[in-house]
């Protein structure tokens, strides 16, 4: 994908995160369990932060922010794109928000690489550390359910 201008940037990923939010809004209310509800109203709760940043582009958001490495379990990596679908199990959400994570996650890093300016580069950078968290805490989520099963 293109862009002409850090705008178009910006307006692609605001998109991708009101995207993203309305996403785990609708797998929060499907949830039938608490702990997979609240899990999955946190994440939107967290995309609307990142809709909010970007739409601010507030230097003050990026002060002080110092990239960490966050694990990646790499879990999503074997798993091929599925797509959302009204009553889909838990397991098949998670699988589904794990590859969103990571297509997220990629963005936001050829972004960084894409930018001069640096508070936008400090912007793109911590909100692809954003969504390697989230990533990782999906990857953990499914790896303990699935080690419940068996697998």
């Amino acid at each position: 994908m293109s862009f002409k201008s850090i705008k178009d940037i910006i307006k692609y990923a605001i998109e991708k995160e009101a995207e993203a939010m309305n996403f785990y809004t609708e797998a929060g209310k499907q949830e039938k369990y608490s702990a997979g509800k609240k899990t999955f109203e946190s994440f939107a709760n967290e995309e609307k932060k990142h809709k909010t940043m970007l739409e601010d582009l507030d230097p003050k958001n990026v002060a002080g922010f110092n990239p960490a490495r966050i694990a990646d379990l790499k879990r999503s990596d074997y798993m091929v794109d599925i797509t959302y679908k009204a009553g889909m199990s838990y397991p098949d959400i998670l699988r589904l928000a794990m590859k969103r994570e990571e297509k997220a996650k990629k963005f936001y890093d050829d972004c960084v690489g894409h930018v001069d300016a640096g508070g936008h580069k400090k912007l793109f950078q911590m909100l692809s550390q954003e969504e390697a968290k989230h990533k990782l805490a999906l990857e953990t989520l499914y790896d303990n359910l699935m080690a419940k099963g068996g697998d």
